[in-house]
C-alpha cells in the first residue's frame, strides 16, 4: 500500500462537502459518505499514492474533478453497472490516460457507454469495447453523461450545470468556491432559496439582485429538487 498525500485546497479548484456532493447531485448522504471513504480515499488513495480528500468543519470535502467523478460513478451506477466494473473501469481508464481523475476527463466521457452491467469504451472507428478490451460491441445511440458539463483546457471538467444547460445554476470552482451560482455573478442560489422560503416575493428577490425572475425561478427550483 502506497503512502498517500493529503490533498489540500487550491484556490480555483471547488470545495465540496459530503453535505454538498448529497446536495449539488442528488446522491443520498449515507452513499457519498461510503463512496468517498472506500473507494477515493482508501481504494483509488491507495493505488495512485493521494489523499482526495480535506477536512472541513468536523466534514471530509473534495475538490470538483472529483464531484464529477462522483456525478459519473452515479450515473453509471443508476444505468446499472455493477460497482466491481466502476471501480475496474476506473482504474484500467487511469492508468490508459495518466490522469487521477478519469471519470472526469472530456476524452474519456465522451467516450464512455453503458450496455447492461458493463462500462463500454467508444474506439475512433465506430468500434466499441468493454474497458478491458474483452469483448467488441457494435452500438448505435447510448445516453452521454457528460452533456452538463464545460471542460478547461487541461481536459478536466470546469463546470456543472446540475439542473442543465438551459438552467442558470451552476458549480464553477472560479466561483463561490464552486458553490452552485447564478451564471455570470457571484450570487449564490442558497441565499435567494433562503429568501424564498422566508415567503419574499420572487419579483421582489429578482429586483434586489439585479437578476431575470426567471433565474431565481431557477434556483428556487434547483433547491426544491435537491431538498
Amino acid at each position: 500500500m502506497k503512502n498517500t498525500i493529503q490533498t489540500k485546497p487550491k484556490l480555483g479548484t471547488g470545495i465540496y462537502t459530503l453535505p454538498d456532493i448529497a446536495l449539488i447531485l442528488g446522491i443520498p448522504y449515507p452513499k457519498v459518505v461510503r463512496w468517498v471513504n472506500s473507494f477515493w480515499n482508501d481504494r483509488f488513495g491507495s493505488r495512485y499514492g493521494q489523499s482526495y480528500t480535506w477536512t472541513v468543519d468536523l466534514t471530509k470535502a473534495v475538490n470538483f474533478p472529483t464531484l464529477i467523478e462522483l456525478f459519473t460513478f452515479y450515473q453509471l451506477s443508476n444505468a446499472g453497472v455493477s460497482t466491481r466494473e466502476l471501480l475496474k473501469a476506473h482504474e484500467i481508464l487511469s492508468v490508459q490516460y495518466n490522469t487521477q481523475y478519469p471519470f472526469a476527463t472530456k476524452k474519456i466521457l465522451e467516450s464512455l457507454r453503458t450496455e447492461g452491467k458493463k462500462v463500454l469504451f467508444e474506439q475512433k472507428d465506430g468500434s466499441i469495447y468493454t474497458v478491458d478490451l474483452t469483448k467488441q460491441f457494435k452500438l448505435n445511440f447510448i445516453r452521454e453523461f457528460y452533456i452538463n458539463l464545460d471542460f478547461g483546457t487541461d481536459s478536466l471538467a470546469a463546470r456543472f450545470w446540475p439542473n442543465g444547460k438551459d438552467k442558470s445554476v451552476v458549480c464553477d470552482p472560479h466561483h463561490q468556491f464552486g458553490q452552485p451560482t447564478i451564471e455570470g455573478t457571484n450570487i449564490q442560489s442558497e441565499t435567494l432559496y433562503k429568501m424564498y422560503l422566508a415567503e419574499e416575493p420572487v419579483e421582489f428577490i429578482a429586483d434586489l439582485y439585479e437578476l431575470p425572475v426567471i433565474q431565481v425561478e431557477n434556483a428556487i427550483e434547483f433547491h426544491k429538487t435537491a431538498a
